[in-house]
């Protein structure tokens, strides 16, 4: 899509703004009410054919101004001609066009079919019905990569769950939704006959050209990523030999690499990239650093210019320094944090038991010291307004040795509990002996509440006696209340004392405010800041997969999504959300929280598919 003719399009659309009555329009640009559509449609194409020469210079900037000028004149969201569904140009991409349209909220029935015919006017002026008018891709190099926005296809991910063709429909919407990129996450399994992994299966190849193909017709970055190599997964099962250690192993990697390196030689690296491994984990950055290179060497002596991307150490989390003098680029994830992403994943033990996520989130600490830890101890205070018969709970996890609960409303003592571990059966869940301390820390995992006789403005939770005691929530529930607020613990960090807490319980799902909070800033802090500095020694940057699973709640994925995807903007680095459909994505997903659009035979998120053309 060629910015003159987005400059065509926003200049008209400012005209129905402008002019809230089409008949107010002078000259050639009067669209009369009573004529006929073949008439209107040539009153439109004629003045626009003008503004051809009018608009050729545009520069980006000045087409990006007068974008947000449109977002604040709010078009209508809804309109989506069909020209825009590819009813009328099948081949057409027009991924800018449909961003610009859906910032577009509300019109009069008589704007919105003046402006449809608007745009079928302009498609046909500007010759875009061509399927060779796919948008142009920027230049992609290990230095700087694009902005790209994208999704992971899944057809090859994993060989045991099928072995599909990719989709040529999920390019063709991926293009039209305004999108530039694809991650092929695929399991080396699937190219391989009889198990063999020496000799390659030539039809299953042939489909991933084809997804090649299909990315550079309709305009996609496509990146192949072994996300099972030869020797390593993060998947289940486990690889029967190691890449890190095994020179066999290390061997047949590097053919299967060179293999792909010679089939896409002389593709330009703004349509392709490889991306060595998923999430390389439990392995030194010198021995990573070590067998990437070897990776490396066998694609570029296939082809000396190919673009390679290697994730991050530690499951994508951790810069690897050692590849900077290698001139690869280097991909990071956007899971974190874990309890918002893989809540109720069953592939993560554990993650059954996750409270409930919210965001932003308090970083409460898991820890109660008592008077044995008199240099770290604090209590937990929560501020706000506390009604009679307002009931406090907490969960108690963990006790060593001994330790004595005290909850205070307004520094009156309201209860007191005493805690004193030992063997065999009694109010704890398991009694846990630590020899080497002579000391029992038994697990509890029980519930401990009490109901406020009168209101109050200040609550404390402290730990008077003994050793120290953990906690897993707190919770509150006001009079009358039909949903209890739930403080969750985050951290369990040695040492660290509370923060003061503040509830607000007009601020719906998460009333706790926190000194030390989860939010934006520390994804920034946590998530971005570290990569920097790599980005300063020019390695290019992208988050190779990202999203939230179906159980966390739509509007916690919502809120979270759009600060990491500001961040990430903010950065300018690229990202591919896990995946386009299924349960992180935006199609078919799943959610039992989410009223769907029909979408092209699929289930569309709508809210989620704005938020992502957003930004």
């Amino acid at each position: 899509m060629n910015k003159t003719f987005v400059a065509y399009l926003i200049h008209w659309m400012q005209k129905f703004t402008t002019h809230p009555d089409p008949d107010s329009l002078r000259g050639r640009e009067r669209v009369g009410a009573g004529d006929s559509e073949s008439q209107r449609v040539e009153r439109i194409r004629f003045p626009c054919s003008l503004l051809t020469r009018r608009c050729v210079d545009l520069s980006q900037r000045q087409i990006n101004a007068t974008l947000l000028s449109v977002r604040k004149k709010s078009f209508l969201r809804a309109l989506r001609p069909p020209c825009l569904r590819g009813e009328f140009f099948p081949g057409c991409h027009l991924g800018p066009l449909n961003r610009l349209v859906s910032l577009t909220q509300e019109l009069t029935m008589q704007k919105r079919r003046i402006i449809q015919m608007l745009l079928a006017a302009l498609l046909c002026t500007a010759g875009l019905a061509s399927g060779a008018d796919a948008q142009k891709l920027p230049p992609a190099s290990a230095e700087k990569l694009p902005r790209w926005r994208g999704f992971n296809l899944l057809e090859k991910f994993i060989a045991t769950q099928g072995n599909k063709p990719f989709a040529e429909e999920d390019f063709k919407l991926i293009s039209s939704l305004g999108f530039d990129f694809v991650r092929l996450p695929m399991d080396y399994r699937v190219w391989i006959k009889d198990g063999d992994w020496t000799k390659f299966d030539e039809s299953v190849l042939k489909e991933i050209d084809q997804a090649v193909a299909w990315g550079k017709q309709y305009g996609i970055h496509v990146c192949i990523n072994f996300h099972r190599a030869p020797g390593y997964t993060v998947a289940k099962p486990a690889e029967k030999t190691s890449l890190w250690i095994d020179p066999e192993t290390q061997r047949i990697c590097a053919l299967h690499w060179s293999t792909f390196a010679k089939r896409y030689k002389g593709i330009p690296n703004s349509e392709l990239s490889f991306n060595l491994f998923n999430e390389p984990a439990g392995v030194d950055s010198a021995v990573y650093a070590a067998v990437a290179s070897k990776m490396i060497n066998a694609i570029r002596a296939e082809d000396p210019n190919r673009l390679i991307i290697s994730d991050g150490l530690q499951w994508g989390t951790k810069p690897c320094r050692e590849l900077i003098p290698m001139k690869v680029a280097q991909a990071t994830r956007g899971y974190q944090p874990f309890e918002i992403t893989h809540y109720k994943a069953p592939w993560v033990q554990g993650t059954d038991n996750m409270p409930v996520p919210r965001w932003p989130i308090s970083k409460m600490n898991a820890f109660l010291y008592g008077s044995e830890k008199k240099d770290i101890a604090s209590p937990i205070t929560i501020t706000g307004a506390f009604p009679a018969s307002t009931t406090v709970r907490i969960r108690v996890n963990t006790v060593s040795a001994k330790s004595k609960l005290v909850i205070r409303a307004d520094g009156k003592q309201i209860l007191e509990k005493n805690f004193v571990c030992g063997a065999g059966t009694g109010e704890w869940k398991k009694a846990v002996y630590k020899a080497e301390w002579k000391i029992y820390q038994n697990v509890y995992d029980k519930d401990y509440q009490v109901v406020l006789t009168g209101p109050a403005k200040q609550i404390a939770l402290e730990n008077t006696e003994g050793d120290w005691m953990t906690f897993s929530e707190i919770g509150i529930t006001l009079p009358g209340g039909k949903t209890e607020a739930v403080l969750p613990t985050v951290s369990q960090e040695w040492g660290m004392k509370h923060y003061p807490v503040q509830f607000d319980a007009s601020n719906g799902r998460n009333p706790f405010h926190h000194g030390e909070m989860i939010n934006r800033t520390w994804l920034w802090n946590s998530c971005i800041g570290p990569w920097q500095e790599l980005e300063s020694e020019k390695v290019g940057i992208m988050v190779g997969e990202w999203g939230a699973y179906n159980k966390t709640p739509h509007d916690v994925v919502l809120a979270w999504a759009e600060n990491c995807l500001q961040n990430w903007k903010k950065a300018g680095w690229g990202w591919a959300l896990w995946n386009f459909r299924g349960s992180f994505g935006v199609l078919d997903s799943e959610r039992t929280d989410v009223k769907y659009e029909d979408f092209h035979g699929h289930k569309l998120d709508r809210k989620l598919l704005d938020l992502l053309e957003k930004y």
